[in-house]
C-alpha cells in the first residue's frame, strides 16, 4: 500500500484510518447513516433539478432565442439536459480509479466539488445574444460536468445503511436514501417559484433565475462533510476492509457480472421513465401549452413532492411485507396503468394537470422507494459496490436521461398518447427484467 501512495500520490487512506482510530469507541447509529444519505442524495438531486426546471424556464429563452419556435428551443434544451446521462457512466470508470488509488475522502472532495462547482458556473453563463454559439458550448461543458462528477459521488453510504438494516425492516432502510430525490425537487421547484413570483420576466432572465444555482455549491459542501463524517467511521472501514464497500475494476465488474448489470439496469426503468415524465416534462408542457401561470403550477409540483415523500415512506412498509421485487412489480403494472390515465388528464385542462402530478407522483414514490439495489445481492462481495454504481448509472441513462426530450418530442409531434407509450414500455421492460431475474435465480 505505501509504495501505492508513493508511486500516485497523496492519498485520503491514511487520514481515514486515523480518524477511525480516534472514534473507535464511538459507534454511528443507522439514524446518523440515515440523515446523512438523505442529505448527499438530496444536494446531487438539487443539482439536477435545478439545471431541469431551467430547462424550461431558462435556457430555451436565453440560449437558444434563434431557434424558429418556443417548442424548438425546449427540445434544444432538454438534448444539453440528456449530456448528464452521457457522461456519468465515464465519470465512475475515472472516479473508481481514483478510489482504489487515492481513497474515498479524496474522490468524494474533487467529485462534489466538481459538481457543485459545475452547477454554480452556470450562474455566470452570458446568454446567446452576448458570446454567441459559446453559450451553447459552456452550457454542454457545465452539463458534462456534472453528470461526470455524479458519477463519483456513489460513496457506498446507502449500502452501510442497507447492510446495518434489521433483518425485516430492509424495504423500509431502502427506502431513506431516495427521499433526497423529491426534496431536491421542491427546494429547487420552491427557489425558482420565488423569484418566477416576485420578479418581472425580464429581471428574472437577467439574474433571477442565477441565484438556485449559487445555492447548489453551499448546498454541496454541506453535503461534502456529512459524507466524509460517515466514510471516516468505525462501520465504514469496517465494511470496506471486509470488500463490502470496496472499488474493483470495472473491466473485472463488466467480465464477471455483466450480465446481472443489465438485468439490474432494467428492473428499476418503469421508475425511472416516470420520474421526468412528472417533473420536467409537465413544466414543459405547460410552458407551451398550458394556461396556468408557472409560478402556480410549481406550488402544485411541489405538493406533489410531498405526496412523494410520503408515499416512498409508504414503500419500505409495504416492501417488508410482501418483498421488494413483489413491490416493484406491483408498482411497474401502477405505472402501465397510469400510461393510460396520465395522457387523459394531461389534456383535460388545469384540474386534470393537477392531477397528473400530484398522482404521478404518488405511483412514482411507491416504485422509485424501492427502486435501486433490488438485485445487489447477484454481485460478489467484492464487486458489489462498482457493480451497484454502474448499474445506477445505465439505469438513469436508459430510462430517465432522455425521457423529457422523447416525452415533449412525440407528443408535441404525434399526440399525448405517446407519453403513454413511453411509459407502457419502462412498465414491460420492468416486468420482463424481474420476471428474467427470477427465472436465473431458480436455474442457479
Amino acid at each position: 500500500m505505501a509504495e501505492t501512495q508513493v508511486r500516485y500520490g497523496p492519498s485520503s487512506r491514511t487520514l481515514e484510518r486515523d480518524a477511525r482510530r480516534i472514534h473507535d469507541d464511538k459507534p454511528v447509529s443507522p439514524g446518523s447513516i440515515a440523515i446523512g444519505v438523505v442529505i448527499g442524495r438530496m444536494s446531487e438531486f438539487f443539482d439536477f433539478f435545478v439545471f431541469g426546471l431551467a430547462s424550461v424556464l431558462v435556457f430555451p429563452q436565453l440560449v437558444f432565442p434563434f431557434a424558429p419556435d418556443r417548442l424548438t428551443a425546449t427540445l434544444y434544451s432538454f438534448a444539453i439536459f440528456s449530456l448528464a446521462f452521457l457522461a456519468r457512466p465515464v465519470g465512475s470508470v475515472v472516479f473508481m480509479t481514483i478510489d482504489r488509488f487515492y481513497g474515498r475522502g479524496t474522490k468524494l472532495t474533487i467529485a462534489l466539488f466538481l459538481l457543485g462547482g459545475s452547477t454554480a458556473s452556470i450562474a455566470f453563463l452570458p446568454g446567446y445574444n452576448v458570446i454567441g454559439y459559446w453559450s451553447i458550448a459552456l452550457l454542454a461543458l457545465f452539463r458534462l460536468g456534472q453528470g461526470f462528477a455524479l458519477g463519483g459521488a456513489w460513496d457506498g453510504l446507502a449500502s452501510l445503511l442497507a447492510l446495518n438494516a434489521p433483518e425485516r425492516h430492509r424495504g423500509w432502510y431502502a427506502m431513506i436514501p431516495q427521499l433526497g430525490a423529491p426534496i431536491g425537487f421542491a427546494l429547487a421547484s420552491a427557489l425558482f417559484g420565488f423569484f418566477i413570483a416576485n420578479l418581472s420576466n425580464d429581471d428574472f432572465l437577467s439574474w433571477g433565475w442565477r441565484y438556485p444555482f449559487f445555492v447548489a455549491f453551499a448546498i454541496n459542501v454541506v453535503a461534502l462533510f456529512a459524507r466524509l463524517r460517515l466514510v471516516m467511521t468505525k462501520e465504514f472501514g469496517t465494511l470496506l476492509e471486509q470488500h463490502e464497500l470496496e472499488a474493483a475494476p470495472i473491466v473485472d465488474v463488466l467480465r464477471i457480472h455483466g450480465r446481472d448489470i443489465l438485468i439490474g439496469a432494467f428492473v428499476p426503468l418503469a421508475s425511472f421513465a416516470m420520474f421526468h415524465l412528472v417533473t420536467i416534462f409537465p413544466l414543459g408542457w405547460m410552458s407551451l401549452y398550458g394556461s396556468q401561470p408557472l409560478g402556480t403550477f410549481m406550488v402544485v409540483q411541489i405538493i406533489g413532492a410531498m405526496v412523494g415523500i410520503v408515499a416512498i415512506i409508504a414503500s419500505g412498509l409495504i416492501a417488508d411485507r410482501i418483498g421488494r421485487r413483489g413491490q416493484l412489480a406491483v408498482c411497474a403494472v401502477l405505472i402501465a396503468i397510469f400510461s393510460f390515465i396520465g395522457p387523459m388528464l394531461i389534456a383535460a385542462g388545469d384540474t386534470g394537470q393537477d392531477a397528473f402530478v400530484i398522482i404521478g407522483f404518488g405511483v412514482l414514490g411507491l416504485s422509485f422507494g424501492q427502486a435501486t439495489g433490488s438485485i445487489s445481492s447477484r454481485f460478489g462481495r467484492g464487486y458489489r459496490y462498482t457493480g451497484a454504481a454502474f448499474t445506477s448509472d445505465l439505469a438513469w441513462l436508459v430510462g430517465a436521461g432522455f425521457a423529457p426530450l422523447v416525452a415533449l418530442g412525440l407528443s408535441s409531434r404525434f399526440g399525448l398518447p405517446f407519453v403513454g407509450y413511453y411509459l407502457l414500455s419502462g412498465a414491460v421492460c420492468t416486468l420482463a427484467a424481474l420476471a428474467f431475474s427470477k427465472a436465473l435465480e431458480q436455474r442457479e
